[in-house]
């Protein structure tokens, strides 16, 4: 599997292979290495790139966290929480190969009809909508902004 360039700082990844061959990076917040899916590979440049950019504290992220949504069992790729556990911002990650578009976009706010964060982000690593969910709409946003702006927004 070669490892796609993606639209995002690059990272100094810790990788090993598994007893299979298979490559794996370490992922800082399950503090594990997993196995390097085009989601995964997705999903932790994002995660570096909140830590390290928007300077989200690692303990505020949480990783595939399971939700029921019409008795069935759902799993968002990453919530970003302020410092009393509100879920503020929504992360939907996608392979490089799959578009951001409505459906995904259906997909967020399916999810947010549980969480109602104020924030979604959508990537294929590739492709980034920032959203921000206000009473009056949606409103498309440039980029996602630093954690102290998204805890007081």
């Amino acid at each position: 599997m070669s490892l796609q360039i993606l639209n995002f700082p690059p990272v100094d990844f810790r990788f090993k292979k598994n007893e299979k061959g298979t490559l794996q990076l370490f992922d800082i917040i399950r503090k594990k290495f997993v196995d390097i899916t085009p989601e995964e590979w997705v999903r932790q440049h994002i995660v570096h790139f909140l830590i390290h950019h928007k300077y989200v504290p690692l303990s505020m992220i949480s990783l595939e966290k399971q939700l029921k949504l019409n008795n069935t069992k759902k799993r968002t790729d990453i919530i970003v929480y302020n410092s009393t556990l509100k879920p503020i911002l929504m992360i939907e990650c996608k392979a490089p190969t799959i578009k951001i578009d409505q459906l995904t976009i259906n997909q967020a706010m399916r999810y947010n009809i549980k969480l109602q964060v104020p924030f979604i982000f959508l990537s294929n690593g590739l492709q980034h909508i920032f959203l921000k969910l206000e009473k009056d709409g949606v409103k498309a946003m440039e980029e996602i902004p630093t954690y102290d702006i998204l805890i007081n927004s």
